[in-house]
């Protein structure tokens, strides 16, 4: 599933049920993605839902915000499609390759 902001992202999961995983994207509109991430956090029905937030935030200050908040990883963009599929293979998400 796919929104647009942190918001309309709340409410996806509401109608669709809960994600194994959330790439979430700090800079949005109407709610951003730190925000999602704290009120998505305060709702223990998405306690084993993974949170990785993908940003171009690199302050350390900010990586340590969200991972305090309850993000699960942290990927930095840009990004290729192997960093996002070693970060979902630390989270368990897909198998390990040999």
């Amino acid at each position: 599933m796919e929104a647009d902001n942190g918001a309309a992202a709340l409410d996806r999961l509401q109608q669709d049920g809960i994600a194994d995983v959330a790439l979430v994207d700090w800079n949005m509109p109407v709610m951003n993605g730190f925000e999602f991430l704290c009120q998505l956090r305060q709702n223990h029905d998405y306690d084993k839902m993974a949170v990785v937030m993908v940003t171009t935030e690199t302050e350390m200050s900010n990586i340590q915000s969200a991972i305090d908040q309850g993000a699960n990883e942290y990927i930095m963009k840009p990004f290729t499609k192997e960093a996002v599929i070693e970060k979902l293979q630390l989270l368990g998400l897909v198998p390990q390759t040999l």
